[in-house]
């Protein structure tokens, strides 16, 4: 192959511009072998032609043209070609919708997703770890469809009754069924094989947990059919290399940017295959670099394309997603206390919603005291005093995610019992103040005993009578980047509480105390005096009559404000997600092997039960591809480094780097990850490996015709399964970790 393209070139480089036109009008006459040898992955002679032609001949706008199935047909005719996808299309689909409706009750992380799915038919603000995109895909789903919103999804195994919740799982169902068709497409263009892409389809096809994770009303479905689709629009904009800023290539370039915006919408982990896209888009411009036949201006007008396409396009998709979410859930929910005063009072049915008060801190007010980390509630007494052991025996202080009475605290001056006479002077940075309890005129006090959870720190407590107390009582507030005189803006400026006699700082530990402490928050003194939203706060309610009231509406913060907070919101969520004690955990180098599943649904000895398994044949099968794909490298590079032409090499090294990178880049970070991982985060790169594994046999054997008898053991394992010996299930656990 390869001395018949050397021969070509220099035939070529011989003749003038209209004898090149008209070889290349002829090529139609080289034998049809020679044609099909010529796909983009696998010539060494096509970039040296094309720069000589100036990407204008035949040869190019064929290659540029993305279909990679046109070298097939006409070797053997459109029918065959057609049936076989028909056949992959028909049982991806029928895999993964069949039985679509079983179990009839929730399974896993439907209580989660389904009642957000909920949330957004109701127009109710809810919090959640991942962007919102996913969730609002299944909200329409679910509303298109007929349901109503009003199922509750509290726990697994909840019954769904006469609820229509077939919508939501068929959803997700016909993206999984995606996922094969896609993949097909993906190597088919990487490899010009369809003994490759049939069986990369096939190996998706019948793995069983590709067709369980596709099933029920889950974020995985939606963002691996959006990873998928940018990696095919990635791979056929590449093909369109020869034909720059024409309809096609502006096509796929953009439907790149739209399937990332797509991915990283559903979850964080979409940016795994936006730096692949980006890595590849990286490549691609270096190569343009260095055709001479490119003048700068040209690759100045394909980076900036890309730039508006791979960058540009995609931040506008993704901010405009959260825009619709914002404005969809305008209505106070159980997500408000996650987010701050201000990003509050926008809520519909929030205390803080159309309300009017004081906007600056003053002296004789009566206000309530949030902290700003995620969930860490209002500052709190009550009656209740800390137990024998726990510290110094006073009146507990907590923080309360709730909205009550004990919430309530006045402000004085420190020489001041009674500041509510006097004139209503405003409080200022760097000010020292006493906080008396409302309901049990206990001072906010401190001193130099063990917090009770966090052993680093002081004890926080209730002390005194009608106000009066000692030096303990008294805080230096400070607003966070303010100078001394600024005043306390209610509702925005971010306030520290510094105890006087001991230099610590008032802090909310995110512990949750025993029974005692009625499973409220710890709030402790801490002498670590970096700004955290722990240490930090802010005033929501103030009430004092002898100021003029504002209404909230006017401080209600623009849409970049509550963009940026959602997302840090969203991030500490993530980086909060740590393994708790007895919590079922995964190991990433679990995944691979197919260790251990994870179980789905098993309410009891009678009930539908599911287990997320991948068949271990594929699965074994890919690990071992990884394997053999980096020895198939090595020779491969020492045969052309000896000097011979392998037929394959291109195929083997640039699709299959690819999708090698793919699978670590949608892999390896779960090593460095610090939060509680499972089973189902491996299932993006678990398509990659697929991929990969089934470019090998084109690669060994480049002539091989399908066979559907190697894949007859491919579909036995099963993802429903029986605790009973005897079944059929039984002698399918093959490892003891399966847990059925």
């Amino acid at each position: 192959m390869f001395s018949f393209l050397m021969a070509k070139e220099e035939c070529i480089s011989q003749r003038n511009k209209t004898e090149h036109s008209s070889i290349l009008r002829n090529r139609k006459n080289i034998p049809t072998s020679l044609k099909t040898s010529q796909a983009p992955f696998t010539s060494v002679s096509k970039d040296k032609i094309s720069q000589t032609a100036g990407h204008s001949s035949e040869d190019d706008n064929q290659s540029s043209n993305g279909s990679s199935a046109q070298l097939f047909t006409r070797r053997h005719g459109e029918s065959p070609v057609k049936v076989l996808l028909l056949l992959v299309v028909g049982l991806s689909f029928s895999t993964r919708l069949y039985k679509i409706t079983e179990p009839p009750h929730v399974c896993w992380d439907e209580t989660h997703f389904g009642k957000m799915g909920s949330y957004y038919i109701n127009r109710t603000f809810f919090f959640d770890v991942h962007p919102p995109l996913g969730k609002m895909l299944i909200g329409l789903a679910g509303y298109m469809t007929g349901y109503d919103g009003t199922f509750p999804f509290i726990k697994p195994g909840d019954k769904y009754e006469q609820q229509n919740y077939w919508g939501m799982r068929g959803f997700c169902a016909v993206l999984g069924s995606f996922l094969p068709i896609f993949a097909y497409l993906i190597v088919l263009e990487l490899s010009q094989s369809h003994t490759a892409a049939f069986i990369t389809a096939i190996l998706l096809i019948f793995d069983t947990g590709c067709i369980t994770i596709s099933q029920y009303i889950l974020l995985d479905p939606i963002l691996m059919f959006f990873i998928m689709a940018a990696v095919l629009s990635m791979v056929k904009f590449n093909q369109q290399r020869y034909r720059p800023f024409t309809a096609s290539w502006w096509f796929w370039l953009v439907l790149t940017g739209v399937n990332l915006a797509g991915a990283f919408g559903v979850k964080f982990v979409g940016l795994f295959v936006i730096l692949l896209v980006g890595l590849n888009t990286i490549w691609d411009l270096w190569r343009l670099l260095g055709d001479l036949s490119l003048s700068l201006v040209d690759v100045a007008k394909h980076f900036l394309a890309r730039v508006v396409g791979l960058i540009l396009l995609p931040l506008f998709l993704y901010v405009t997603v959260f825009a619709v979410h914002f404005v969809v859930l305008n209505k106070s929910g159980p997500g408000d206390g996650f987010f701050s005063s201000a990003f509050q009072s926008r809520l519909m049915g929030n205390n803080l919603y159309n309300a009017s008060m004081p906007e600056y801190l003053a002296y004789g007010s009566t206000i309530t005291v949030k902290n700003l980390r995620i969930a860490g509630g209002y500052l709190h007494s009550h009656w209740h005093l800390y137990p024998e052991g726990v510290g110094s025996r006073q009146q507990q202080v907590t923080a309360y995610s709730h909205k009550d009475y004990n919430n309530l605290w006045l402000v004085h001056r420190q020489d001041d019992n009674n500041s509510q006479s006097g004139s209503p002077d405003l409080v200022r940075h760097g000010d020292i103040i006493r906080l008396e309890h409302k309901e049990t005129t206990r001072n906010l006090h401190s001193h130099l005993h063990e917090a009770p959870l966090t052993k680093k720190h002081f004890q926080v407590t209730g002390y005194g009578i009608n106000g009066t107390g000692d030096t303990n009582d008294l805080w230096q507030l400070e607003v966070c980047g303010g100078r001394k005189g600024d005043l306390v803006k209610v509702l925005r400026s971010k306030v520290r509480f510094l105890h006087r006699a001991t230099g610590c700082v008032l802090y909310s530990s995110g512990k949750t105390l025993p029974k005692w402490g009625w499973e409220q928050v710890e709030v402790t003194c801490s002498p670590y005096l970096k700004e955290t939203p722990s240490s930090q706060w802010n005033i929501e309610d103030h009430i004092n009559p002898k100021l003029p009231n504002i209404s909230l509406s006017v401080l209600k913060p623009h849409f970049l404000e509550i963009l940026l907070e959602s997302h840090i919101v969203m991030i500490r969520g993530n980086s909060g997600l740590k393994p708790k004690d007895n919590e079922m955990n995964s190991k990433p180098w679990h995944w691979p092997i197919n260790y251990q599943g994870l179980r789905f649904s098993g309410v009891n000895e009678t009930e539908y039960r599911v287990y997320l398994l991948g068949n271990p044949v594929v699965w074994w099968l890919n690990l071992a591809s990884l394997g053999l794909y980096l020895i198939m490298v090595a020779v491969a590079s020492v045969t052309i480094q000896r000097g011979f032409s392998l037929e394959q090499s291109q195929v083997l090294m640039r699709g299959g780097g690819l999708l090698l990178l793919g699978w670590l880049l949608h892999y390896a970070p779960f090593y460095t990850m610090g939060r509680v991982l499972y089973y189902h985060h491996y299932f993006p790169a678990m398509l990659f490996s697929s991929m990969l594994t089934g470019t090998k046999p084109h690669c060994i054997f480049p002539a091989s015709n399908i066979q559907s008898s190697g894949f007859q053991t491919v579909s036995h394992a099963a993802f429903s399964y029986s605790h009973e010996p005897g079944s059929a299930m039984a002698g399918l656990k093959w490892m003891d970790s399966w847990e059925f």
